[in-house]
């Protein structure tokens, strides 16, 4: 029997309001919609669920409330085959919600409310201690305390697991916290929040992604939507350009591309193939309404590259 690599991921869950319309209501207005779904989603909720589609053995680290949604988090967590062992149910504070708003050409506007997420702890963090040393990489985002990620990214870096950390939603990081860090995913916005760069252009980006390189990580990878990826290490840029697709929802596309990156370097594929993977993931990921939904599988990225 084949062994499956290992993915850990600390982070956040929000169940998602998802409302459909031609354009943004205006200040003032109501505006008749389109489509609603309710889907499962939060950045580290998706990343995991995209991991574990592609064939990784994943264990998650989170809050949900005591409530309805987070019951709806663990059945399709556990119907995912996601560990919910390091999952705490907080009795005091509910399950994090978001609300997102998708125009006609699929981009998205995302209001969050944490909520649980925001409750995770360092001591919750430390008694999945285990499962972070074992693990091939660990996954964060910025939806649950810095202190969470800190933590975990500490344990990781004491026992050799590589730590991608995609910095989102878009906030200044101190650099010690930085310096626990592997490989860093931050799309435009993020790109633009960490360096004070406004990625315009090829040139802008390599530049910010030589500054957020010297902080000591081992690769950068800026997520460009439409304009691709670009990686940077030590020794190489490489400009990786989009797949064509027809958008209908871009509501975690970073997401499945982060979830695809940590399943390639898992799996031991070279770094630019591991971004390859991501980008189809990112790329299969827009074609579907929804975040849980549209967390592709191993199949669907085999006949999609």
């Amino acid at each position: 029997m084949v062994k499956k690599s290992k993915v850990v991921v600390v982070g956040s869950f929000m169940m998602d309001l998802v409302v459909k319309a031609e354009r943004r209501p205006k200040v003032g207005e109501t505006l008749v919609g389109e489509e609603f779904g309710m889907f499962i989603g939060g950045k580290g909720a998706n990343q995991a669920i995209a991991a574990s589609r592609l064939g990784a053995d994943v264990h998650m680290v989170g809050r949900l409330g005591n409530d309805m949604f987070g019951d709806m988090f663990f059945e399709s967590l556990e119907k995912d085959n996601i560990n919910t062992e390091f999952i705490v149910r907080d009795t005091k504070v509910g399950t994090g919600v978001g609300t997102p708003v998708i125009d006609a050409d699929g981009n998205n506007s995302i209001i969050c409310i944490p909520r649980a997420n925001m409750h995770l702890t360092a001591g919750d963090v430390e008694k999945a201690a285990d499962v972070i040393t074992e693990a091939d990489v660990l996954m964060l985002q910025l939806e649950v305390p810095i202190e969470a990620s800190e933590c975990a990214a500490e344990i990781a870096r004491k026992n050799g697991t590589a730590v991608i950390l995609n910095p989102a939603p878009a906030r200044e990081l101190p650099d010690a916290f930085l310096e626990f860090v592997d490989y860093l995913t931050p799309n435009e916005v993020e790109t633009e929040m960490l360096t004070g760069i406004n990625v315009a252009d090829e040139s802008s980006a390599v530049n910010a992604a030589k500054i957020l390189l010297d902080k000591g990580m081992k690769a950068v990878v800026l997520t460009l939507g439409s304009r691709g990826t670009l990686l940077l290490t030590e020794d190489t840029v490489s400009s990786l350009p989009a797949h064509k697709v027809n958008v209908v929802d871009t509501t975690a596309a970073g997401d499945a591309f982060c979830g695809g990156f940590a399943f390639g370097l898992a799996e031991r594929l070279s770094l630019k193939d591991a971004v390859r993977y991501g980008n189809a993931a990112g790329a299969r990921a827009v074609t579907v309404m929804g975040a849980e939904p549209s967390m592709p599988t191993y199949e669907q990225i085999k006949v999609f590259l």
